[in-house]
């Protein structure tokens, strides 16, 4: 399991909140180093004033009144005043940059032997040495006066920018992503056999031109396949005349005690008007059929089924109750009727018709006995053009599976032939329940 987005929107808002937050943390580090030299000086000067006032004031003031004084500096300012002692602990200062610049301010206006600490007998702060009458003081002031009043402020500043730059930067990232969700489902609806509307050529120029290439290709498909369309309808037509002449020559024929080769013929063009009817559906499947939203499908299948009945085929319909779907009728009975007769002419017998829901779907089961098709052959099967000759008969055209994968894939199901248990074919067909029109 991968931690990186799949889709375009949330791999885009990723990188640039990667980007954002490196070159925040760089800005910050970049503030931080360019201010360290002038706030050390400015912190230099504010602890150089407080200890030449402390110091004058104490050098000033009336020996009896230097004590209330120091209480005053400690009261009302924070600063504190004390007398070296001998071995008091004083921390050594650490080795940053800010304070080394400061220690070496201070020594330069306050004298070489000034020292600067941190920490003096276990008490943090800003520890700063003078000398009076050569005596050793030392200065103590908290450590809220020398540091930024606010340092989180710019911090919090930051993240609110960098927020709002994200929320930002996904808003334009979805505006762009939208034209490509756009496409991908118009791609989809083209591979289910469907034109879809244009899409709307707007947004960069990028998208534009992809979007103008793409309504180029599915008007290029739609005139490709109105001329097939139009070169099988003028085929059918251009064949049917003389089919008809000859059927006239068959009747001439049936006067003469002819009657095999008659028969012969009749049937052949039985077969040919047949082989023509599948060619027509094969180009015109679903074209032009509205989806009916609430279809019964039990419906369709009994009229068929009981259409195969009343000319005396061996169907059984075990029909099971099924809730409303969307469905074109006219393209589900082609699918149903494709199949019987598939079923009808390999079968060796009764062919059985179920229908049925499961986990979702409306399922048609047409079942046989005949000699089944190869799991390594299902699929070569499903191609137009293709008949099992070594194991099923090999009249017809080769394009009654193809049609029954067409129209399934066009309502969003699909086809599946499956050996019979005790030898024979289960054709499969599955329908969504819930799918819209």
């Amino acid at each position: 399991m991968t931690l990186w987005p799949r889709t375009l929107l949330w791999r885009s808002v990723l990188l640039i909140a990667v980007v954002m937050i490196v070159s925040h943390v760089a800005w910050l580090e970049i503030l931080r180093v360019s201010e360290r030299e002038p706030r050390a000086h400015q912190v230099a000067q504010e602890i150089v004033s407080v200890v030449n006032l402390t110091r004058a004031a104490l050098v000033n003031a009336q020996p009896e009144k230097r004590i209330d004084l120091l209480r005053e500096l400690s009261r009302e300012e924070g600063i504190q005043v004390y007398l070296e002692q001998p071995e008091e602990r004083v921390a050594p200062l650490p080795d940053r940059p800010f304070l080394k610049i400061v220690e070496a301010d201070l020594r330069d206006r306050l004298g070489a032997r000034t020292r600067l600490a941190v920490s003096r007998g276990g008490v943090r702060g800003a520890w700063v040495s003078f000398e009076i009458d050569e005596e050793e003081y030392w200065v103590f002031l908290p450590r809220s006066r020398l540091e930024r009043a606010d340092p989180l402020r710019w911090i919090g500043w930051g993240a609110l920018v960098l927020v709002l730059s994200l929320i930002g930067a996904a808003l334009i990232v979805a505006r762009v992503n939208r034209p490509l969700k756009a496409l991908a489902h118009a791609a989809a609806e083209v591979g289910r056999g469907r034109m879809p509307a244009p899409i709307a050529e707007t947004g960069p120029s990028e998208i534009r031109t992809l979007a103008g290439a793409f309504n180029q290709m599915t008007a290029d498909l739609t005139r490709a396949d109105d001329e097939r369309a139009l070169l099988l309808a003028g085929v059918s037509h251009d064949l049917r005349t003389p089919l008809s002449r000859i059927r006239l020559g068959i009747e001439m024929l049936q006067d003469k005690d002819d009657a095999a080769i008659a028969s012969g013929m009749a049937q052949d063009i039985d077969d040919i008007d047949a082989a023509i009817n599948q060619f027509l559906d094969f180009a015109r499947v679903g074209q032009g059929e509205a989806v009916v939203a609430d279809g019964d499908l039990n419906a369709i299948v009994r009229s068929i089924g009981e259409r195969y009945v009343r000319s005396g085929k061996p169907l059984d319909l075990q029909l099971e109750e099924l809730p409303p779907l969307p469905l074109r009728p006219l393209a589900i009975q082609r699918l149903v009727a494709n199949l019987i007769d598939n079923a009808l002419r390999h079968g060796n017998g009764s062919v059985e018709i179920r229908t049925a829901a499961e986990r979702g779907c409306a399922v048609i089961d047409i079942l046989d006995r005949g000699p089944g098709i190869p799991p390594e052959a299902v699929e070569r099967m499903m191609r137009p053009f293709t008949r099992m000759d070594s194991a099923r008969s090999g009249s017809g055209t080769g394009l009654g599976l193809a049609i029954v994968e067409r129209i399934a894939h066009m309502h969003g199901g699909g086809v599946q032939l499956i050996p019979r248990e005790g030898g024979g074919l289960q054709a499969r067909v599955t329908l969504p329940l819930a799918r819209a029109a």
